[in-house]
């Protein structure tokens, strides 16, 4: 499971917000599967169609410190899913959380990529730590 308080959220939507028309990417840090924050990240294919990460290099190391990295990028209008293209290149975030967030929809869902396929990961979206699974959790959301 994946866990995804609103502050996180809120920075990733507005990064995808800002970044149209191109996908946005970045990183959910996380730790015990909880988003402790959102870094943004660059899209250096400045496309719609994919995404290729570029971030400081210092976020790296994050991971010698017990923290867990979480990919994510945006889709403008298809479905929060893995696309074929989010598939073929999928590289090092192999089996790692895999995150999509769907402009249009205003949907965020969480993946495993593996080889050809795809599995979809519990996401928990919270602003206060009494969500249950399912709930948004986020008043005033646009939808």
């Amino acid at each position: 499971m994946v866990v995804v308080p609103a502050a996180s959220r809120r920075a990733l939507v507005e990064h995808a917000l800002a970044e149209r028309p191109n996908e946005s990417c970045g990183l959910l840090v996380l730790r015990n599967g909880v988003a402790e924050r959102y870094e943004r990240g660059r899209n250096a294919a400045a496309s719609p169609y994919r995404f290729e990460l570029e971030l400081d290099p210092e976020l790296w190391f994050l991971e010698d410190e017990g923290y867990e990295l979480a990919v994510v990028h945006s889709h403008l209008s298809s479905p929060p899913r893995p696309s074929r293209t989010d598939v073929e290149n999928v590289g090092l975030w192999q089996g790692k959380p895999y995150l999509i967030y769907c402009v249009a929809r205003d949907e965020l869902a969480a993946w495993t990529i593996s080889g050809s396929s795809f599995e979809k990961l519990a996401l928990l979206e919270r602003d206060d730590g009494a969500s249950r699974p399912g709930e948004r959790g986020l008043p005033g959301a646009p939808r």
